[in-house]
């Protein structure tokens, strides 16, 4: 359903850090999740539903601070991004296709706030 959170996820400095904090703190376990261009780790909740996604910062980028991204299920992923820039917000990540999971952009609103869009292939990715 559109307008929904569907996913976050966590973009860190330090990978088995995090693992080893949100395990501990959430009862979290984690799986390798296969991407093309790098490690993504998938959260599991105790029943093992998938909960979120953890990967690592460019460790070039030393302006960007580790936390957390909330994706919104869209249907018409193109639409919301018109829609973005019509009332004064600007597209940060272009729609990239994710392979299985479906296809996402990464949007500013007018107040300077980031969000995710995600137009999922099937559901929320699975390892």
């Amino acid at each position: 359903m559109s307008g929904k959170f569907n996913w976050n996820e966590l973009m860190t400095d330090d990978i088995n850090r995090a693992k080893a904090f949100y395990g501990q703190a959430l009862g979290w376990t984690f799986e390798l999740f296969p991407m093309p261009d790098g490690e993504y780790w998938i959260a599991k909740a105790a029943d093992g539903t998938p909960t979120a996604g953890l990967m690592p910062m460019d460790p070039e980028d030393k302006e960007s601070q580790p936390g957390w991204l909330s994706y919104v299920q869209v249907e018409d992923l193109e639409g919301r991004l018109n829609a973005v820039r019509s009332g004064g917000g600007n597209v940060l990540q272009e729609p990239l296709d994710i392979p299985n999971v479906g296809r996402i952009a990464v949007v500013e609103d007018s107040s300077g706030a980031v969000l995710g869009f995600m137009m999922t292939a099937t559901a929320p990715p699975t390892a």
